[in-house]
């Protein structure tokens, strides 16, 4: 015995074990059956670089990703994505809301849609500001339309005071310019997600048709317009709100252009049929009301002289369709 004791006595004095592996453990930390939590991390951070420690069962490390790291592996996520991802399924709310008769909550979701698009540059201009570069243009265009109209009145003055006609090569210069002289028309500068905002801004439009807000669906269906001039949809809404706001004659113009560009839509080509007749019936009425004023014009001049236009006769030659004119002194009232 005295001889064991004095061996184990020896080997352990000269050949220590090794010391067992330092953890750190705070009150905080936790175990269950198998070991140490892997949820458990070092205390301090600055020791190991700013990386926390992860001890796992068994005794082995990991280091817990950085900040940087997880930084880096979002935005590489976010690669991957359209800038308007978030748009499209905003987009989808809206449409949800609105199949559901939600239309103040569609609008507000359109909306959203509408504003978290990129713009700029390397994208495009927003809505409102279209609206104003279209505004100006229209501002620019009548100014120079006067502007065109004056000189052709001062070169037609000019070539009645003249003594003798002058040579066609003296103005040659001004009748080239008269060919310039119709309206031009705005051509907005494109967007790089000009479809997918015509969208938007059409569905908006049609949110506010149900809300009753004809002026601004017209707005919306504009700037629809100038990022997709060959939407039906926004003509046909834009349609619709020139019709509620008695305006048949622009109305019938945006359904004959979606019948041009879809002539095989049935909404469209009835909207054409129905707007005709209106149409019709509208410009028959304002002739009645315009001739009856200029009468009325006609028999306050006439009657100084104690005539009236019931003294003459109109009668159209069905060859020519010209008017022959006949004096009545005494003619019959009606």
């Amino acid at each position: 015995f005295f001889f064991f004791f004095f061996f184990f006595f020896f080997f352990f004095f000269f050949f220590p074990p090794p010391p067992p592996s330092q953890v750190i453990m705070t009150s905080k930390t936790k175990f269950d059956s198998e070991g140490f939590d892997l949820d458990a991390t070092a205390t301090s951070e600055t020791s190991n670089g700013g990386v926390g420690v992860i001890y796992e069962i068994g005794g082995g490390v990991s280091k817990e990703p950085s900040a940087e790291s997880r930084s880096f592996e979002a935005s590489e996520e976010k690669k991957d994505e359209s800038p308007i991802s978030e748009a499209e399924r905003l987009k989808e709310l809206g449409n949800n809301e609105f199949r559901s008769g939600n239309h103040l909550d569609a609008y507000d979701h359109y909306t959203e849609a509408i504003n978290v698009c990129p713009y700029g540059e390397g994208f495009g201009p927003t809505g409102m500001e279209l609206l104003k570069m279209r505004e100006e243009f229209d501002e620019q265009e009548r100014e120079r339309l006067i502007e065109v109209n004056r000189k052709q009145a001062e070169l037609r003055r000019t070539r009645q005071s003249a003594a003798s006609r002058p040579k066609r090569d003296e103005f040659e210069a001004e009748d080239d310019d008269d060919k310039n002289a119709g309206p031009a028309t705005f051509s907005p500068p494109r967007h790089l997600y000009g479809p997918k905002l015509a969208v938007y801004y059409a569905n908006r439009a049609a949110t506010l048709l149900h809300l009753g807000r004809y002026g601004e669906a017209i707005d919306d269906c504009d700037v629809s317009l100038m990022l997709n001039p060959t939407y039906v949809k926004a003509l046909l809404r834009r349609c619709t709100a020139y019709e509620r706001t008695e305006n048949t004659e622009d109305a019938l113009k945006d359904a004959k252009k979606a019948v041009e560009l879809e002539p095989g839509n049935s909404v469209a080509r009835k909207n054409v049929t129905r707007l005709q007749k209106l149409e019709d019936e509208r410009l028959e009425k304002l002739k009645e009301e315009t001739m009856g004023k200029l009468k009325d014009l006609g028999n306050s001049i006439l009657g100084n002289f104690g005539l009236s236009l019931d003294n003459f006769n109109a009668v159209q030659d069905p060859n020519t369709g010209g008017y022959s004119i006949s004096f009545n002194q005494n003619p019959q009232k009606k």
